[in-house]
This record gives C-alpha cells, sequence and structure tokens, in this order.
C-alpha cells in the first residue's frame, strides 16, 4: 500500500516521528512531500523556515520511515505529486477535519491523525526563544 504525507517539518521532533512512524505502519512505501523555503516564508512570515528546504528534505530523507521525499512550491505541484504517486492512503493531521485537503481527490483514502504528542515547531521555536531571553 502506497501511503502519503506532506507538510513542513521545520523543525523535526517527536510528534513528526510519531506521524511518519504511524504512517508508514499503514503500508509498504510513504512518500513525504515538504513545502518549499518559500512557500513556507509566504505561510508563516519572513523569519521562516528555521532549515531550508535542503536541510529539511536531507533530514527526512534519513529517517527509517520514509522512502521519498519531494519539495512543492505551490498547490498546483502538490496536486501534481498526489496525482502521479495515486496514494492508497493520505494521512492528514485531525487539525483538517472539515477542512480542504489539496489533492485529496487524487487519494484512494483519508486518514485523519491524532497527535498523540502535543508538539510543534512553532512551539519549539518559541519555548527556545523564551529560554534565550530568560537567560540574558
Amino acid at each position: 500500500m502506497k501511503v502519503f504525507v506532506n507538510g513542513s517539518f521545520d523543525v523535526l521532533h517527536t510528534g513528526h516521528l510519531d506521524l511518519l512512524n504511524y504512517a508508514k505502519s499503514l503500508g509498504d512505501f510513504l512518500h513525504v512531500a515538504i513545502d518549499s523555503d518559500k512557500r513556507i516564508s509566504e505561510k508563516k512570515g519572513a523569519d521562516r523556515p528555521f532549515n531550508s528546504e535542503h536541510n529539511r528534505a536531507m533530514l527526512m530523507s534519513n529517517i527509517k520511515a520514509v522512502n521519498r521525499v519531494s519539495v512543492f512550491d505551490s498547490d498546483e505541484e502538490l496536486i501534481n505529486i498526489i496525482k502521479e504517486y495515486e496514494p492508497d492512503c493520505m494521512i492528514v493531521g485531525s487539525d483538517w477535519k472539515d477542512k480542504p485537503i489539496i489533492g485529496s481527490q487524487h487519494a484512494k483514502k483519508i486518514i485523519y491523525y491524532e497527535r498523540i504528542i502535543d508538539e510543534s515547531t512553532t512551539k519549539t521555536i518559541e519555548s527556545y526563544i523564551n529560554r534565550r531571553q530568560m537567560h540574558r
């Protein structure tokens, strides 16, 4: 079974690993698509991403659960990646329930992933900034 996940994966944390391991447990081949630097900056602000798309792709491709990594710059590119891959299932965070999911029409099934570990890249970065400010 072919499984698909996409996201920014800017600062990898255990929540990401949980998601990727869960996705891989559902199939034989896991394709992960990551947002380009340009796309992250447009969505999250000029000070993001924290890690470059090259570094994020390199880290992602070295995670045991991941079989393929691609980078996308637009909704259209994401749709084309999904359409070409033809996933049996697409794993999406539960925070996307009742929201439009880009490319979902090209996946046979959508599975919502419930976060087990309450981590996020934004929380990780904010925690780091707060710790730095406390120690000044």
